[in-house]
């Protein structure tokens, strides 16, 4: 019914960070019954990015665990555009399902905060599949936390590419390689499949690589759409990449 959403939750002995949380009232009650059974004391959600998938539930679960909801400026910025759109959109494809979800996050110096004594790090990437992304860096850990800068098993989402938009997404993977990363936890994955850095990246790049080499091959979007499908049969949701191949196509659909 939509990409499967990937929440993280990085602890230690005492404190944890929760990274995005979900969409639904539902799935935010399963997440705190997670962070209860772990015995850890919440002390920060952060958000990686606008999209409502990502963030929609983190004043519900900030209030239940007294935590502090934290993300970057430009997130921020993009937070408050998912709320104008709300209704139109994200409450048309849940009705009834999303809490009130009012924009309490607050950005942190130098966009670095610590979880018992370890730095965590607001990382910046720019566009990736929307504007104003970023990931969680925990050397620590050699952990990044993604977000939608790389995928992992689940198809890309497309509508935001046009006008540039692959180039920067490639830049934004560009900065999460930088990191050196050993762990990549993605915003959507498959839960078959295992964190690995590398491989997380190479496919992320290769999935968006297809899509500049199939672009100019279809005229419309039907012919691209199965075009990947058969290039990317393993991946779950091809729902999005249908929402992406119809605004990369404009027009009628054939």
């Amino acid at each position: 019914m939509f990409s499967p959403l990937s929440v993280t939750l990085v602890h230690g002995d005492r404190d944890a960070v929760l990274v995005d949380p979900p969409l639904t009232i539902s799935q935010a009650e399963a997440v705190g019954e997670w962070i209860e059974a772990s015995g850890k004391n919440l002390t920060h959600i952060f958000i990686t990015h606008g999209h409502g998938d990502h963030w929609f539930t983190a004043d519900l679960l900030a209030r239940q665990f007294g935590a502090q909801v934290v993300a970057s400026a430009g997130t921020i910025k993009q937070m408050h555009i998912n709320v104008a759109i709300r209704e139109r959109f994200w409450d048309a494809l849940f009705p009834g399902q999303i809490p009130d979800a009012p924009v309490t996050a607050v950005t942190v110096p130098k966009n670095r905060f610590t979880l018992e004594g370890h730095e965590l790090v607001i990382v910046e990437a720019g566009h990736s599949d929307t504007d104003d992304t970023s990931v969680l860096h925990v050397p620590a850990l050699e952990l990044v936390v993604a977000g939608d800068v790389i995928y992992n098993g689940v198809h890309q989402f497309l509508r935001e590419a046009a006008n540039g938009g692959l180039e920067a997404w490639r830049q934004a993977i560009d900065t999460v390689e930088a990191l050196h990363p050993r762990w990549i936890v993605t915003g959507h994955k498959n839960k078959e499949l295992d964190d690995d850095a590398t491989r997380a990246i190479a496919e992320t790049r290769q999935y968006l690589d297809t899509v500049d080499e199939l672009l100019p091959k279809h005229d419309d979007a039907l012919g691209f759409f199965e075009a990947m499908v058969d290039r990317f049969p393993e991946r779950l949701n091809p729902g999005a990449l249908w929402g992406g191949a119809v605004a990369l196509y404009p027009g009628p659909v054939k």
